[in-house]
């Protein structure tokens, strides 16, 4: 029975919404309410649902279950057959390609995994994710005049503002009524909240605003929630200066206004969850892609967005394995970008001699694995590390450089997507095979 009950109210849970996105489909056909409107409405009750979750089930288990049924959902009414029609259709409607359906779901596994459970942590940045994003969506909608272009159409400023306004109110509120944080504190984070989630949700593509936005701040409140007031400030103020220098230095590496954000939003979180010789191959790696597009540019109609997602996905992904497994994923986040590296640098050197690509190649090869081991050296001893990281790293430099060196051509279209897959084989076989053999720490 106590499985039992989770698992029914798991799946009472996945009727439940399709019954609501039915009756937000007959409602619309009868009011004629546009697509976004049709979307916004099951995004706000799915995430007010979700916020629930800590307090409807007591384990964690029935949570992952839920939303795992929630993804076999939502890919479900992806189908041809029932894409256009009932639940599938309100979901469905507007002319634009979106991920944020299955995006949403994973958002809500992450936060919830990487919250543990903290009220504020959990609560905050699906709220800003619900309401805000909702908010800003349906104001732009309706009272947009000052647009903007991204990568997949434009947005409006006054959904911005909007999205501004509602998430200092939501973060204001959350701060004072579920943390002991001091009061000029809370008004230096909601700004700061504010203005990192405009920016995130203004810039984001083809739905990833789902994943980045509640994430981004569920980043920020857990590594400067109980910083003094002079860090905050400065960290606020730092970040103003960084979005003006970015911007005035984007045309000379050959990128828009909208990538430069992306970019510094990226590095930004990466230096608040992680120090900073622990970002160095991340930098590397966006400097890479950027030669490597100009030497031998991608079929890829995005191909800098493409960069960021990637990256996003290792982070955001290694970090929730460290989380669930309690075994550092460091070492083998670095073996995954010492990858994408190496691929990236023999796909702008695919026009050269194949003397100077092999050169390049035993070159990086040789000098990635010393140069990770030494920046990993500045981290506190006390730290567990995959054993031979090293090794590890040049397994997996050799292995996709050796895929990008021989076969270029294959790698032209989704570029990014092909190599960072090929770049987790090794580390993540690595990886699960020591913490599947190890308990405690790793020796």
């Amino acid at each position: 029975m106590a499985v039992l009950g989770p698992v029914v109210m798991a799946a009472l849970s996945i009727a439940v919404l399709l019954w609501v996105m039915a009756q937000v489909r007959r409602n619309a056909e009868v009011n004629g309410w546009s697509a976004e409107v049709q979307r916004k409405i099951i995004h706000v009750a799915t995430g007010l649902y979700a916020i629930c979750l800590p307090i409807l089930f007591a384990e964690d288990w029935p949570v992952y279950l839920l939303l795992g049924l929630t993804v076999v959902a939502m890919a479900a009414m992806r189908l041809p057959a029932l894409r256009s029609s009932g639940a599938s259709a309100a979901l469905h409607s507007v002319d634009r390609q979106s991920y944020g359906d299955f995006l949403l779901a994973a958002a809500v596994a992450l936060v919830f995994l990487l919250s543990h459970r903290d009220p504020l942590l959990y609560v905050l940045p699906l709220a800003v994710l619900t309401l805000g994003d909702a908010a800003a969506a349906l104001a732009g909608s309706a009272y947009g005049k000052r647009f903007f272009a991204v990568e997949d159409g434009h947005k409006s400023l006054e959904g911005s503002a909007v999205l501004f306004l509602v998430t200092v109110i939501l973060s204001m509120t959350c701060l004072l009524l579920l943390s002991e944080i001091p009061r000029v504190n809370v008004v230096i984070l909601a700004f700061l909240i504010a203005t990192f989630s405009t920016l995130v949700e203004a810039d984001s593509w083809r739905g990833f605003d789902n994943l980045f936005l509640p994430l981004a701040v569920l980043i920020i409140l857990r590594e400067h929630a109980t910083g003094s007031t002079m860090d905050l400030a400065i960290l606020f103020t730092t970040y103003l200066c960084a979005l003006v220098l970015f911007h005035a230095a984007a045309r000379q590496f050959g990128m828009t206004n909208h990538v430069a954000r992306v970019y510094l939003a990226a590095i930004f979180l990466l230096l608040s969850v992680t120090a900073t010789q622990n970002v160095v191959f991340c930098v590397l790696m966006l400097l890479l892609h950027l030669v490597a597009e100009r030497k031998a540019p991608s079929a890829s109609a995005h191909p800098e967005l493409d960069a960021v997602t990637t990256l996003a996905v290792l982070s955001f992904g290694w970090l929730a394995a460290g989380n669930a497994t309690g075994f550092n994923a460091l070492d083998a986040f670095g073996a995954c970008l010492a990858g994408v590296c190496m691929g990236l640098a023999m796909l702008a050197m695919s026009g050269e001699s194949v003397r100077l690509r092999m050169a390049v190649f035993l070159g990086l090869g040789l000098a990635m694995p010393p140069l990770w081991i030494w920046l990993m050296g500045f981290n506190p001893p006390e730290k567990h590390w995959i054993p031979r990281a090293g090794w590890i790293m040049a397994a997996n430099v050799g292995l996709v450089g050796l895929a990008t060196l021989s076969r270029p051509a294959a790698f032209g279209r989704h570029r990014m997507t092909r190599i960072g897959a090929l770049a987790v084989l090794a580390p993540a076989f690595a990886y699960a095979t020591y913490a599947a053999t190890f308990e405690g720490g790793l020796p």
